[in-house]
């Protein structure tokens, strides 16, 4: 269904290269990665265990050294500590504030995509529980591992009454913020819309994607004939959507799709990557030729890469297509937001950043991976965010 642009006014994202927009997108022009090789007993770890996992991660700095306001000491744990880093970034939270005061509490929602939540909270509980099995009286399932914590938080610190919910749809999840957000504006709900994603760096995470064998022993390359598997990062970003406002960047359409071809594995020719593309494109009553960039989900899997490569070459002609995960990793609940951001920047700089790491695209990838940087002006940028289980969502932005 194709509905009105929604100007954004505020954004901003923290990864492993660094918190804020200047600190992305700095990055992204120089070619610097934060990836770094995995090491035990680094922040998000602290017990005796030691699991051996060969692979890269995106960590991002300070997260352990973050102290939560007393008045929401009841949310403390490493996801939340991300996401209130995350909210202070470009003045994310004072804008925040602002537009629950433009538009009154009630009428603005907080939609929050996550995927690990707090299951490192869930790690540390086990590890120190009691004699008899008992988890400790100190764990707070409520406010630390359940999905709904970083929302409530965020809803809270910004002081927004309106519709409070996390989406938890694997890699997808901080995709189809946007597209709940627009559908509530849309039944006259809301005004205005706190979006994001936050996900944090555990180990049930680097083992189960271990279990599964996806994980690089080198810095992920995406579309590489010989990438060898993905590098999983940690990351927090946050939008603040507005009905009827003005701003550089506007959210132009979404598509949503679900192939549930396979739990883990994408469909071959990309089936629930295309509808999401084309549903995205019709939202915002645009072509394809409109797309002057499109960022790639590009995880850098054996079948994760070729599964869209076909679909974006069935879809655009030949559109500049890039994935970012070179940079900070995959940050799977976070995905979606942090990406669209680059997504954004694109858009207001006029730099398409060509794949980090990747020296040799796989013929089995028939889209135009970007290599190098490009200085290029455009008007509309398309992001991918494709989760397990064949839940697909694109997400359209551009300039006003």
């Amino acid at each position: 269904m194709k509905f009105n642009p929604v100007a954004i006014t505020a954004y901003t994202a923290t990864c492993a290269v660094g918190r804020g927009r200047d600190a992305l997108l700095q990055a992204l022009r120089q070619r610097r990665s934060g990836l770094k090789r995995y090491e035990s007993r680094t922040g998000f770890e602290s017990s005796d265990i030691e699991p051996k996992i060969d692979t890269w991660i995106g960590e991002v700095d300070g997260v352990d050294s973050i102290t939560l306001p007393e008045a929401w000491s009841r949310f403390d744990c490493r996801n939340n500590r991300l996401a209130w880093l995350g909210l202070q970034g470009d003045g994310f939270l004072t804008a925040a504030q602002a537009a629950v005061a433009r538009h009154g509490a009630t009428r603005v929602a907080v939609i929050i995509g996550t995927s690990t939540s707090g299951i490192l909270q869930a790690e540390h509980a086990f590890r120190t529980r009691e004699a008899n099995g008992r988890l400790p009286a100190s764990f707070n399932y409520a406010s630390t591992l359940n999905n709904y914590s970083a929302p409530s938080l965020i809803a809270e610190a910004a002081g927004a009454l309106g519709p409070t919910f996390a989406i938890s749809t694997a890699c997808s999840s901080s995709a189809k913020v946007f597209a709940a957000a627009e559908r509530l504006m849309r039944a006259g709900w809301i005004d205005a819309a706190i979006v994001g994603g936050v996900d944090s760096l555990c180990l049930t995470t680097l083992c189960g994607f271990g279990s599964l064998e996806l994980l690089s022993r080198e810095p992920c390359r995406p579309f590489d004939v010989a990438r060898s598997g993905i590098s999983i990062g940690e990351g927090a970003g946050f939008a603040l959507l507005e009905r009827n406002a003005k701003a550089p960047v506007m959210l132009r359409g979404v598509g949503e799709s679900s192939d549930a071809h396979h739990m883990s594995t994408p469909h071959p020719q990309g089936l629930g990557a295309k509808l999401a593309m084309r549903g995205a494109l019709d939202a915002a009553g645009l072509q394809p030729d409109a797309v002057g960039y499109v960022n790639l989900h590009g995880t850098a899997t054996r079948s994760n890469d070729p599964s869209e490569g076909r679909a974006v070459a069935e879809v655009f002609n030949r559109v500049p297509t890039s994935s970012t995960k070179g940079w900070f990793g995959h940050l799977l609940g976070a995905a979606g937001i942090v990406e669209s951001v680059v997504s954004m920047l694109a858009l207001e700089h006029g730099l398409l950043p060509g794949t980090l790491n990747t020296t040799h695209v796989d013929p089995e990838c028939p889209n135009a991976v970007l290599l190098d940087n490009e200085m290029r002006s455009i008007d509309v940028a398309l992001s991918n965010s494709f989760g397990f289980g064949g839940s697909n969502c694109s997400v359209i932005f551009g300039r006003a």
